[in-house]
């Protein structure tokens, strides 16, 4: 029963945690946090079974499942794993219980609302990442919208409502032109084959067929559709300017869960639908598409520069690092594919680990200014290590995951776009300013604040909720090879697709 139904227990089992936390009473916190923290790990041992039992060799969809769902109109409940993907779920198995360590103190009111909304999230998530069927593609993608909006929106900083109406609408708005897609693209392959199918793999033969005589034509007009979708999500410039907002007010664990996992839900689209069901009109847009990942990168390196804010800086810095995805997806070589999907787990460890560290400190000073800091160094010298080391993974330091992701995306790239990359180039060298110019002012400025005197280093929960971070920024900067292998032959598939 596991193994044959492995995928459905890795990607249900967060929902069915959370109805049986509805079951808990709401004044038994303490109680909520443990169990929660329990069926996230529970969770994640799942998701390193699939890791186990994956063939890195085979680059199609493994440990696939397939009910009828709605048969009249070919609906299926339709699982499937490769290599792309299985980093990612892996991915969001691991940041989960971070998040919920994380938030062990800095939620105290409604604990069972916020752990309820954060196991459906993780559902609406793994399915996406998961499902071979469109239609169940756009059920899991809607799922995640309510349950980050409720994250966001009651346990949020101060302008959090306006921050979870403006992602709400944002994302929303994205998701009504993909379903408009994917119900034409549905459509046309009824059409093709007389049947009605959502299956990925069929569409994956009929949608490339669609007429492209520009973006004004069928495929074109459905690959707009999606790319508007993904685009906002990822977010790329100019559609970003919900991200921000949403990450200041989001709590420390809605920021970890929206920059480590969510925002590659649009990368992932990028990849897997716009690239596989519409390619005549990838092609026509890639030069676009870099151009859009270039001023990206430098866009979200100058805002961050000038942010007064750390948990605005590192928000910005999201939607340079991001960019950088990007072009390696437009390049579409085998190394710049790599390294972007490379790329996605990285950015999702060094953020992830940077918001949790924010979140620290402003527990103890319930402030982000970062001139209220200055020479904290010498008073919390664990928080500084940690702190120092996701700032150097960030800049991309060799030895480091940001080092391999960058430098497979920027030499993938050189060959299609080198223009792109020395402008690429350059969104490195002003991201290693603004993060070490951050570090400076917190830790080593001058201490001209008496309140920081008395701060307190990282306890026992916080260093060991940041350790696991850490290992793997480390590990993969040493032995990239254990998560370039098994995505491998999926790329080459799917770029030979």
């Amino acid at each position: 029963m596991l193994e044959t139904h492995l995928l459905s227990f890795v990607a249900l089992s967060p929902a069915v945690a959370a109805i049986l936390l509805g079951l808990v009473p709401g004044r038994k916190g303490q109680l909520v946090r443990w169990l929660s923290l329990l069926g996230s790990l529970a969770v994640f041992f799942l998701s390193i079974l699939v890791w186990l039992g994956f063939d890195p060799d085979s680059g199609g969809m493994q440990m696939t499942e397939k009910i009828s769902w709605i048969p009249q109109f070919g609906i299926n409940y339709q699982l499937g794993i490769d290599g792309i993907s299985l980093l990612l779920v892996l991915l969001t198995t691991f940041l989960v219980p971070i998040v919920i360590l994380a938030s062990w103190t800095s939620i105290s009111d409604k604990v069972k609302g916020f752990h309820i909304s954060l196991l459906l999230l993780s559902t609406g998530m793994l399915g996406a990442f998961l499902a071979t069927d469109m239609f169940l593609f756009y059920v899991f993608w809607e799922l995640m919208l309510i349950p980050m909006y409720f994250i966001i929106g009651v346990w949020g900083g101060p302008r959090k409502i306006y921050a979870a109406v403006k992602f709400f609408i944002f994302t929303m708005v994205g998701s009504i032109f993909m379903l408009i897609a994917i119900l034409y693209t549905a459509r046309q392959v009824f059409s093709a084959t007389g049947s009605w199918t959502f299956d990925y793999s069929v569409w994956a033969i009929w949608a490339p067929k669609l007429v492209f005589a520009g973006f004004s034509s069928p495929q074109g007009l459905a690959f707009l559709a999606f790319a508007l979708a993904f685009a906002i999500k990822v977010p790329m410039f100019p559609v970003h300017t919900w991200l921000p907002d949403a990450h200041v007010e989001a709590p420390t664990g809605g920021s970890i869960i929206l920059a480590g996992v969510l925002l590659k839900l649009g990368t992932y689209g990028f990849l897997r639908f716009n690239r596989v069901l519409y390619p005549d009109a990838w092609d026509a847009a890639r030069p676009v598409v870099m151009i859009l990942a270039v001023i990206g990168i430098l866009y979200g390196a100058w805002v961050a520069m000038v942010q007064p804010d750390m948990k605005k800086l590192v928000a910005y810095s999201s939607v340079s690092h991001l960019g950088f995805v990007m072009l390696g997806l437009a390049a579409g070589t085998i190394a710049s594919t790599q390294g972007a999907i490379l790329q996605m787990v990285n950015h999702g460890l060094s953020t992830g680990a940077l918001f949790l560290l924010v979140g620290v400190v402003y527990e103890r000073r319930h402030t982000r200014m970062i001139a209220d800091y200055g020479g904290i160094a010498t008073v919390v010298p664990i928080y500084t290590a940690f702190f120092l080391l996701a700032t150097l993974s960030s800049i991309g330091l060799p030895g480091l995951n940001g080092f391999i992701g960058e430098f497979l995306i920027l030499s993938g790239s050189w060959s299609v776009a080198p223009t792109a990359v020395i402008f690429a180039g350059l969104g490195i060298i002003f991201g290693a300013v603004y993060m070490l110019w951050m570090v400076q002012r917190v830790f080593w400025n001058p201490m001209v604040h008496d309140e920081n005197k008395d701060l307190k280093d990282m306890n026992l929960r916080e260093i060991l909720t940041t350790i696991p971070l850490i290992v793997l920024i480390v590990w993969i900067g040493v032995f990239p090879s254990t998560f370039l292998s098994p995505m491998e032959a999926a790329v080459r598939l799917l770029l030979q697709h």
